[in-house]
């Protein structure tokens, strides 16, 4: 078999070439992004910091006049703040990367956009803000309150790595589902209201009753605070995480995401 012959003018492209290209195309997604979302002023990354400070101070006032100590050490602002800022990542990054698409529609026109790569630049930049986020937020805490944490790095970044990887596989397969069915954004949003109480924000896993518990154990939320969790308090062991489980689920709606938007996505936009 001959290989395809070249047509005069063209520039061969070489897996590095193309691999250059696509980076180059999530970069400039990404600059969009930040000029869109956040500005062209420091204001707009200060807002980041500032919103998830003020629902931590909202939980912190109104839980500790009922509670004389939290359910883990005795600073209430950490413990929230170890359950909330992951979750954020869950609702935030989450939406971000589920309307990906909506957001860069039209720039996916060009052959050189695909929808991976409007999905990969609104995950880094949203996921890296929020991680950015959090390193400010706990360090204030500990600062202020003069704490003596040991923290487990190593189990903190293995918990921000695997909520960020159920975030990106969830939010790819929903990035789909949103362009496809108009309703199901709404379906998604009823769904997702119970998440907040039931993910472990304000209670620790291990103080549930059976036999919720093991109902509990099947939302992957509750394993990533857990880990998180577990890096902060050196005296808590989370031993009912499954790191397995959720890097499962989050493969499995990536590969199920990519493959109904390579197959249906134009189908889906021309409706």
């Amino acid at each position: 078999m001959t290989a395809p012959a070249q047509i005069p003018g063209q520039i061969p492209q070489t897996p590095r070439s193309r691999r250059l290209r696509t980076a180059r195309t999530i970069v400039a997604l990404m600059l969009r992004e930040m000029a869109t979302t956040y500005g062209r002023s420091v204001m707009g990354y200060l807002w980041a910091v500032v919103e998830p400070v003020a629902a931590l101070a909202l939980m912190t006032i109104v839980f500790s006049v009922f509670l004389r100590n939290p359910a883990l050490g005795s600073n209430f602002p950490l413990f929230y703040a170890s359950g909330y800022l992951v979750f954020t990542i869950y609702t935030g990054v989450g939406n971000s990367v589920a309307n990906a698409v909506t957001f860069s529609k039209p720039l996916l026109e060009f052959p050189a956009v695909t929808a991976l790569d409007a999905i990969l630049a609104r995950f880094l930049l949203n996921f890296l803000t929020q991680v950015m986020v959090i390193a400010i937020i706990l360090t204030g805490i500990i600062t202020i309150y003069d704490l003596r944490v040991i923290l487990d790095m190593e189990k903190i970044l293995l918990a921000l790595a695997v909520a960020g990887a159920f975030t990106l596989g969830i939010g790819t397969f929903n990035c789909y589902m949103f362009v496809a069915f108009q309703s199901y954004t709404q379906v998604w949003a009823i769904l997702n209201r119970p998440m907040f109480i039931v993910s472990g924000i304000f209670f620790l896993f291990d103080d549930v009753p059976q036999p919720f518990r093991d109902i509990l154990w099947f939302n992957p939320l509750v394993h990533i605070i857990g880990e998180m969790r577990s890096g902060i308090y050196a005296t808590y062991e989370a031993n009912y995480v499954s790191i397995a489980y959720v890097l499962g689920l989050a493969g499995l709606f990536f590969t199920a995401g990519l493959v109904l938007l390579r197959r249906h996505l134009r189908d889906a936009m021309n409706q």
